[in-house]
């Protein structure tokens, strides 16, 4: 073991630095994410709770709130959970919050309660960044990923899945009503008794899944689309790459700028096909860079 690297004793006492900062180099990113979301105004972005409220518990400053968002999405933290725990863990995050720990039911609310401004700050992120000359060159790359909603896939229902559903339903009442009949054929008993007692019940139920799935289907006959998700209303199903699979989720269109890799713009939206999606996602990439004619601006779409 001698020839190892050779591990600190567990318990053996140590002076660290006194002050959070040492432990933060000047050119973390972390650092730069500070010093981005202390230069928006964040009332005129939209964002609620700028101003506290003069009664109840005090509230957390949604610049802080917006820092850990945009640490997390750098760093592929997603969850507002794992955002949680890394307030609890991460010197960075330590940093950045000034040792705040909010609870994961806080984070998820200021995403969901402030999707517009949010996406405000991505657009302002690009002028930053196209005041930096990040995005000097007009080249950009175009694809559309498949993002899984909360809406589980049991819980989204298209004309066709309707009619399987209701198949299964009408199989499995036929099945219990012939066990009824056969059970009446037998010479009467307390076991039978009871047997025919749970089919019956089963029956009950299988009568009022067979009125839920009519009124699922008149939502889906009423859908512009034929088809609904009754968690997540706006997501819907898509195919995906693998043979015979999908995802209940959104369809998430991103243009990057192909020299350093920034996302200029993108759209989210509920249609699973990339084919109506270039020309709109391109417009908005012309847009957002400030080229001359189209024929000025190089484009490639992701395969």
């Amino acid at each position: 073991m001698t020839r190892f690297v050779q591990r600190a004793d567990r318990g053996q006492s140590t002076l660290l630095p006194e002050c959070l900062d040492d432990w933060v180099a000047d050119d973390n990113p972390v650092r730069v994410i500070d010093a981005f979301v202390a230069a928006l105004d964040l009332a005129e972005l939209g964002f609620g709770g700028v101003e506290p409220a003069g009664t109840g518990r005090p509230s957390y400053h949604p610049a802080a709130l917006l820092g850990l968002y945009i640490y997390g999405y750098l760093n592929r933290i997603h969850s507002s959970r794992r955002l949680e725990r890394e307030a609890g863990r991460n010197v960075e995050v330590m940093w950045l919050l000034a040792r705040l720990a909010p609870d994961h039911k806080t984070i998820a609310d200021f995403r969901k309660d402030n999707g517009p401004g949010i996406k405000k700050v991505c657009a302002r992120f690009v002028k930053v960044c196209r005041k930096m000359g990040l995005l000097a060159t007009a080249s950009v790359a175009i694809d559309g990923s498949k993002f899984k909603a909360v809406n589980n896939r049991d819980k989204n229902f298209t004309r066709g899945k309707v009619e399987r559903r209701r198949t299964q339903l009408e199989e499995s009442v036929a099945r219990y009503l012939a066990q009824l009949d056969t059970a009446d054929r037998q010479e009467p008993s307390e076991t039978l008794e009871l047997k025919k007692t749970r089919i019956k019940e089963r029956l009950e139920n299988l009568t009022v899944e067979m009125a839920k799935l009519a009124a699922i289907e008149k939502q889906v006959r009423a859908s512009p689309d034929q088809q609904i998700s009754l968690t997540d209303p706006d997501s819907r199903s898509m195919a995906t790459s693998g043979r015979g699979s999908g995802v209940v989720g959104y369809n998430v269109q991103v243009a990057v700028d192909t020299e350093h890799h920034l996302i200029v713009t993108h759209e989210v939206t509920n249609s699973g096909s990339d084919r109506a999606q270039l020309a709109n996602v391109a417009k908005q990439a012309k847009a957002v860079l400030k080229t001359g004619p189209i024929a000025d601006f190089v484009l490639s779409r992701g395969g």
